[in-house]
């Protein structure tokens, strides 16, 4: 009977914990689809008066270690005060490119043009960024002849040192969306990028002067802040429709603050936080446009830490995951700020892995951008090295947009494997399309040994995503056999069928 007994606790014991490990390890599953973005933003001067050769070398060397670490997506800002790091007719060229707007780099070069070309060359998509409204920042002190608040000062509130584009005149919002149909004319970008700023954040003493164009364009709102709102509603609705018209494929995102409300200001949404608030403070309401499909995307700028008091981070995931699930949903993360924190479970540990149980925790989201790039390829806390070797080990395809575009495109065509001068080349060519949803755009490759069941829905297996039509192969002596799978992304990024090749090396 003892013995009986021992074997059924040993049994229950046993069930206990492969059960347990079947559950951690569903948990720590590589996902296929996963936004991996970073921002690369130009504003803090890390580029200003640099010169062409030093910023390409700059970039290179963060592309390249982003990459390392499985970075899909680069967020770049081409646009912080009404100005450009393109060239354009426009508006002028930054300062903080070459340090005086309206200036042009020499050598000259396009740097919009070029981070498109090094982003896909490494299999990475590249969203434009812009502020829409911010037309000077404070740092800032003397404008280009040609720029916006020079031609048009009418158009332009100064508050709190920033001179902005006034959101209440309808023309501005047609200058902006003006800006965002000449560089996606101009430039095979993926994304389309926007970030928190839309009316200014509050500062002690200072009000918004903008009761002139209350009075001329708010007749049917019974308060001021109702009309603020609308203003920007129909801007995200405008340039919404504008990149759509131009470019249906173009993904339009938006990286709010990352409170929505707090509970003491909508008790039956708000979050347990006390904050600044998009809605209330910055007339931005971003529930809306997820809920109305106006945006793509939406990055919620969540860049404190689990247990802050005024906003934590374990609230704020969580309520972002309840709410704003119409749309991908990926978290912005502050990556120093997640390191010099520690996890208040766990003393000896800084908050990544913590941070990361939560994501793992929340279905709707569908991946993180990592503020900001320059900072993480430093490895603080080893933070870069842990996303390489563990939860970005894998490639991952980009979120699935069906209600961009729900129909895949056919497979690659003539699949082989040659010698060329260059070595061992995979090769193929691209399907057959007649219109947009249908073209390829990129291409993912699978390798299997002899034997493997063929998966694709396992990332393991992918040794490649990319914008070309040929792979350079390792051979080995010709001694072991492997089979080769090539499927084709479209633009939106569904996924075909796939094209096999046996291959030995």
């Amino acid at each position: 009977m003892r013995q009986f007994r021992f074997l059924k606790i040993f049994m229950l014991a046993l069930l206990f914990f492969t059960n347990a490990s079947t559950v951690v390890s569903a948990a720590n599953l590589p996902h296929k689809r996963q936004f991996r973005g970073a921002w690369i933003q130009c504003v803090n001067g890390q580029f200003q008066g640099i010169g062409t050769e030093k910023m390409q070398q700059t970039l290179i060397s963060q592309l390249d270690k982003l990459q390392q670490m499985g970075v899909n997506a680069i967020i770049f800002q081409v646009r912080a005060e009404c100005d450009a790091l393109y060239p354009s007719k426009l508006e002028p060229w930054s300062k903080f490119l070459t340090g005086q707007q309206g200036t042009a780099p020499m050598p000259y070069w396009d740097p919009l043009e070029w981070m498109i070309e090094q982003c896909h060359k490494r299999g990475m998509e590249l969203h434009a960024w812009i502020n829409p409204y911010r037309a000077k920042t404070k740092t800032t002190t003397q404008l280009a002849s040609n720029h916006i608040a020079m031609r048009s000062p009418e158009r332009v509130f100064d508050y709190d040192g920033l001179k902005i584009l006034n959101p209440g005149i309808p023309e501005n919002r047609d200058y902006i969306c003006k800006i965002a149909e000449d560089i996606l004319t101009r430039y095979d970008v993926d994304g389309f990028h926007i970030d928190d700023y839309f009316y200014p954040y509050p500062a002690a003493g200072q009000r918004i002067p903008d009761l002139k164009e209350f009075s001329l364009y708010g007749g049917s709102f019974g308060i001021i802040q109702d009309w603020r709102r609308d203003n920007v509603n129909m801007f995200i609705k405008q340039l919404s429709e504008t990149i759509h018209r131009v470019k249906p494929w173009v993904k339009f995102g938006v990286s709010p603050f990352g409170i929505y409300r707090n509970e003491k200001s909508a008790p039956n949404i708000g979050s347990k936080t006390n904050g600044l608030q998009n809605y209330d403070d910055l007339y931005a309401d971003v529930l809306k446009w997820v809920n109305t499909g106006w945006i793509d995307y939406c990055v919620p700028q969540l860049y404190w830490e689990i247990g802050n008091r005024a906003a934590d981070y374990k609230e704020l995931i969580t309520w972002w995951n309840r709410y704003a699930s119409n749309r991908p949903l990926y978290i912005g993360e502050d990556v120093l700020r997640t390191v010099k924190n520690a996890d208040p479970q766990n003393p000896k540990s800084h908050q990544l892995p913590a941070k990361h149980r939560l994501h793992e925790a929340c279905e709707n989201v569908k991946g993180a951008v990592l503020w900001y790039a320059a900072s993480v390829v430093n490895n603080p806390g080893n933070y870069a090295k842990v996303l390489e070797t563990a939860y970005w080990r894998y490639p991952a395809l980009q979120p699935e947009m069906l209600f961009l575009d729900d129909k895949a495109p056919k497979k690659p065509r003539s699949l082989k494997a040659k010698w060329t001068e260059e070595g061992y080349i995979l090769k193929w060519k691209a399907p057959k399309a007649k219109v947009w949803q249908d073209e390829a755009n990129k291409y993912v490759v699978y390798r299997f040994a002899k034997g493997e069941d063929i998966d694709l829905e396992d990332p393991s297996k992918i040794v490649a995503i990319t914008y070309d039509t040929t792979l350079k192969l390792k051979y080995d002596g010709g001694s072991e056999r492997f089979t080769y799978v090539v499927t084709a992304l479209d633009r939106v990024g569904n996924e075909s069928v796939g094209k096999k090749k046996k291959v030995r090396l």
